[in-house]
């Protein structure tokens, strides 16, 4: 089963950043719209960010939108999710997401998922 690869989490301080990366096994993964989710304890995967394949075009959640900034580099096959201004309530696993078609907020439309990675920001 095709997967999604995330790295980059971490342990942070409030107003701290971070940079997520995500790596697509094949150069097929480049014209995929991809997404960031996140998921905290005792509650559902939420939508994060979204990008398209080509030509790029973006969109966030309200609540992340002007401190995360989603990007990808399609000659390294990698998805990233730039944070920064980071508070206490962006503490969640994060998983990265790719579908053929899809673009949108609802997790269910991604085909493709990675593991998660853990980010955690401390008072």
């Amino acid at each position: 089963q095709v997967q999604l690869v995330e790295s980059g989490g971490g342990l942070v301080q409030i107003g701290g950043s971070l940079r997520l990366s995500c790596t697509a096994p094949t150069r097929t993964f480049s014209i995929y719209p991809m997404g960031w989710f996140r998921q905290a304890p005792g509650k559902e995967r939420e939508f994060v960010a979204a990008i398209r394949g080509s030509p790029d075009s973006t969109y966030y959640a309200d609540s992340v939108k002007g401190r995360f900034t989603i990007s990808r580099d399609n000659a390294k096959n990698t998805m990233y999710l730039q944070m920064s201004n980071l508070k206490t309530e962006d503490t969640a696993v994060y998983y990265c997401a790719a579908d053929k078609t899809y673009y949108g907020v609802g997790p269910r439309g991604y085909a493709y998922w990675g593991q998660g990675t853990q980010v955690t920001v401390s008072s």
